[in-house]
């Protein structure tokens, strides 16, 4: 298997990574997979991953719902349930931090189109890239959305678009550093780009350890904390201008975290961790399971 290793820290360039943990793929090959902390500005990230060519066979599977849209299974069942009410809530945050009604949108990680579909019917001019063929065609089918390949964020023109959004998309990136750097140049003088991601400060990130879903090692490259994703944005030349917590998704990692421990009534154990994680949040917003980052070009 062709594999990249990561030697130097990708956020401040440090050779002083030690060992942060060692995780189990518990939801396509049962492999193993280190996490690497860099000493320097405290970024964890999986040391050693499949390339672009060999990643694709850890996403191959029926219930992959990002994907798929399954419904198969009771965890997937409320993730729907979940997400029919974040679309509305993630359509009005858009809004509200961008100061528009309507404007042009681009949605990096789109899936099936669920969340591009609900900013077109609000009046946005929508784009929307997936690498996904199988997603492509669901959104085309289901939503008559044509969603681009990844390739095309090479195509679009210069500060074409008011609002990009990235919903837990980040995380996967294999060209981390790239892609930045091709969001601020299709960003908008004034426009926003949002990014939700996993917490890995978060109060369930420390309960589970590596049993914690959204580590979810090989898929998830990089895993990101309220002040390690401050410094992706400053060193790209974006200012954090909000950060929101997304609290529902501690209920939801929380049950996925239980089953992979091989608890008994994941359902119920998850439930109660993912209510102590609720009000964890409440008094803190930078310990939710997940946040939302909304960054500005600097000026």
């Amino acid at each position: 298997m062709n594999k990249v290793r990561i030697n130097a820290c990708p956020l401040c360039g440090s050779t002083n990574i030690n060992h942060f943990k060692n995780c189990t793929d518990f939801y396509a090959s049962s492999e193993s997979f280190d996490l690497g902390r860099c000493e320097q500005c405290g970024f964890i990230f999986t040391h050693e991953f499949p390339d672009e060519k060999e990643i694709g066979r850890y996403y191959e599977a029926p219930d992959y719902i990002s994907h798929t849209d399954t419904r198969k299974g009771f965890m997937n069942r409320i993730y729907h349930y979940v997400r029919s009410y974040m679309l509305s809530k993630k359509a009005q945050l858009v809004m509200k931090e961008s100061h528009r009604r309507s404007g042009r949108i681009l949605d990096i990680g789109t899936g099936t189109g669920y969340f591009a579909n609900a900013m077109y019917l609000r009046g946005w001019q929508v784009e929307a890239v997936e690498k996904s063929p199988s997603a492509r065609s669901f959104a085309k089918e289901h939503f008559n959305l044509d969603v681009k390949s990844e390739e095309a964020l090479l195509d679009f023109p210069e500060a074409s678009f008011d609002v990009i959004t990235l919903w837990h998309v980040m995380e996967h990136l294999q060209n981390l550093q790239n892609t930045w750097e091709r969001l601020s140049d299709l960003l908008s003088e004034r426009g926003i780009l949002v990014v939700a991601v996993p917490n890995c400060d978060s109060y369930d990130a420390k309960k589970y350890g590596e049993y914690w879903a959204a580590y979810d090692v090989p898929r998830h490259l990089w895993h990101f904390t309220p002040a390690t994703m401050q410094q992706w944005g400053a060193k790209n030349g974006f200012i954090l201008a909000a950060r929101h917590p997304m609290p529902f998704d501690a209920f939801y990692v929380s049950m996925l975290s239980e089953k992979n421990k091989g608890n008994s009534m994941p359902f119920v154990r998850g439930l109660l961790t993912g209510t102590m994680a609720w009000f964890s949040s409440l008094a803190k917003k930078e310990r939710s399971s997940s946040m939302i980052y909304i960054f500005r070009k600097k000026r």
